[in-house]
């Protein structure tokens, strides 16, 4: 018969010739046992990568065997007094802010994509998640050192303590109750895989009125982004956005024209106000200037301006300026704002 010459491309190549590679073909040429179960866990991570936790699995061939990159979590405790935690944390001297931003940090992780992240486990307390610019670390610090404390008291984990928390801020600035469902849990450094974290760093976040720097993309492009990964419709990204800002949630002053922490739709009213004009100070960066006066009013960011500047973004703004929307604007944020604080609570679908 024909022989055909053998024939390898320099990634077939490479596993003899690269020493480090070499080193690793030689042991399982070896050892083909090892070999056998390296692969077939190498398959099965590639084939359930994008599935999430092993609570989403089904069927009777599930593995009892738990792995890293399957993020476990511990179950958390939904026995503890919700309401007394939750006198606690308001009596903390906590900002509303604080609790918010934090929580919505906390949470905001969250893919769709893969189904990982979120507020479950806790992981902002872990690196590298509480080193991140755009978590404020020092802010960051604080809270926790705050909430960890209450959370041992009451026999809450951190993980509901810290989305609790930010319910609290809500309540407090609406006069609102948050739904709230115990149960999350806390993960250990052992149980996450650090390394894999470091690509979740936000480096664009709408929500917060964060950018990490320049990029190609405008800003309101990865805020798009950002929330077709946490599964949000257009109605419920621009609600989240003038809720928090309402909150005072944003990386510097642009963006806040309230000041007094209280969730009502003013700032959908402010961002239509006719009696400004917008110029651009920077690639990111805009000041209202009065039209009579010349006078500066408040400033903001593409962030911002986009739920003016979009004819999309504009029709759903003007529903929430309306005066008579006020309280559709914080039913509509709370279901939202819940939508995200649950989003990896797959134990409640």
């Amino acid at each position: 018969s024909m022989k055909v010459p053998t024939m390898m491309t320099t990634a077939d190549m490479a596993m003899i010739r690269d020493p480090t590679y070499r080193k690793i073909s030689k042991h399982f040429h070896e050892n083909p046992e090892v070999f056998a179960d390296a692969f077939s866990r190498a398959w099965f991570k590639l084939l359930h990568r994008d599935m999430g936790p092993k609570s989403r699995y089904l069927g009777t061939d599930v593995p009892d065997e738990e792995f890293i990159w399957q993020d476990p979590v511990t179950a958390g405790s939904t026995s503890y007094d919700v309401a007394a935690l939750k006198g606690a944390i308001k009596s903390s001297g906590l900002s509303i802010s604080e609790m918010v931003e934090t929580a919505w940090a906390s949470a905001s992780t969250f893919r769709g994509s893969d189904k990982r992240g979120g507020a479950n486990g806790a992981r902002i307390r872990l690196a590298p998640q509480k080193d991140w610019e755009g978590n404020k670390p020092a802010q960051l610090a604080k809270v926790l050192s705050t909430l960890e404390p209450l959370a041992a008291t009451h026999g809450a984990s951190i993980a509901d303590t810290i989305v609790l928390a930010g319910n609290v801020g809500i309540e407090m600035a609406s006069g609102v109750e948050v739904p709230f469902t115990p149960g999350r849990g806390d993960a250990t450094e052992e149980q996450t895989d650090a390394a894999s974290f470091t690509y979740f760093e936000p480096v664009s976040c709408g929500f917060r009125n964060y950018l990490k720097k320049n990029y190609a993309v405008m800003p309101e492009e990865m805020m798009l982004d950002k929330a077709q990964l946490l599964e949000l419709t257009a109605p419920e990204m621009t609600v989240l956005v003038g809720g928090m800002r309402s909150l005072g949630v944003s990386s510097d002053e642009r963006g806040l024209w309230g000041g007094d922490n209280k969730l009502d739709s003013t700032w959908f009213s402010t961002l239509l106000d006719m009696n400004v004009a917008w110029t651009a100070t920077g690639s990111n960066s805009y000041v209202a200037r009065d039209r009579k006066t010349g006078a500066d009013v408040r400033t903001a960011t593409r962030y911002d301006l986009v739920f003016g500047s979009n004819s999309q973004l504009r029709a759903i703004a003007e529903v929430y300026a309306q005066d008579d929307n006020n309280d559709k604007f914080v039913n509509d944020f709370i279901a939202a704002w819940n939508k995200v604080m649950n989003a990896d609570r797959f134990d409640l679908a």
